[in-house]
Parts: structure tokens; C-alpha cells; sequence
């Protein structure tokens, strides 16, 4: 939100873009995030387990869990997907965005955690930065720029 500078003058208004360079890298990670949280939590629960498997080896983390934990998988990636850019956007109880931004930075801990077991190095430096990007989001949306 630009900080307004008003003086005796109530029609004068000076507009300061103090602020807007963070809060629009906020958004485009919000949106990038919230576009690719739900890709794959509607992939993960429309397709099942042996057609979302094949979609690549990234995707063998699946053999490590039952239905039914995949289908809370997929249903916590579609609501944090919403978490992230919903409230801000309509502006309806905003602080939920950082807190679904620290709920999916945990859930990438234990994505991560699942990789580090599986010895997935290489996918796991991908679910660090999403556990970073998450993070990121959440402090820009609890302290740098709070809606």
C-alpha cells in the first residue's frame, strides 16, 4: 500500500512507492506457489497413486505412503495452496496467508525429511527451496510487508 503524504492542501496527495517492489515479489511468490500447491494436490488426489508414480521418479515418494495419507497430502497441498493467496486477495482475515505460508514451510520439512531417507539428494535441494521460498513469504507477510 502506497504511504500517502498529505499537506494543508486535501486535494495535494504524494504517493511514495515505499513498499510496493516487496509486496509484488510477495505476491508473484504467493501466486507461483499457490498455482503449483494446487497443480499437485488436485494431481495427487484426481489421478491416484500408480498414475501420479508415473509421472516421474520425483514422484516415488509415493510408495512410502497409504491412500490415505496421500489423500490428506493432496487435500493439505490444495488448502495451503488457497491459505497462500486467498486471504490477502480478498482481503478476509489476511494473517491466515503467513500462517498457511508456515504450515507448508513444515509440511516441506517433512517432504524433505521423507527425501533425506530416501537418499533423494538431488530432490531434496528442490524441497529446501520451497521450504525457503515458504519461509520467505511468511516473515515478508508477518514483518516486511503485512497486508
Amino acid at each position: 500500500m502506497p504511504i500517502r503524504h498529505g499537506y494543508d492542501d486535501p486535494i495535494r496527495v504524494e504517493v511514495t512507492d515505499e513498499g510496493t517492489t516487496v509486496d509484488t515479489t510477495l505476491w508473484i511468490i504467493a501466486c507461483a506457489l499457490g498455482a503449483a500447491y494446487l497443480t499437485g494436490g488436485v494431481a495427487l488426489n484426481v489421478l491416484g497413486r500408480a498414475r501420479y508414480r508415473a509421472l516421474g521418479s520425483s514422484q516415488h515418494w509415493v510408495d512410502d505412503f497409504g491412500d490415505d495419507q496421500l489423500r490428506v497430502i493432496g487435500g493439505l497441498k490444495v488448502l495451503g495452496a488457497a491459505g497462500v493467496v486467498l486471504p490477502g486477495a480478498v482481503g478476509v482475515v489476511p494473517v491466515l496467508t503467513p500462517l498457511a505460508a508456515c504450515g507448508l514451510a513444515l509440511f516441506m520439512a517433512g517432504a524433505g525429511t521423507t527425501r533425506f531417507r530416501r537418499r533423494e539428494w538431488g530432490l531434496l535441494v528442490g524441497d529446501l527451496v520451497y521450504l525457503g521460498l515458504f519461509a520467505f513469504l511468511a516473515w515478508g507477510r508477518f514483518d516486511l510487508q503485512p497486508f
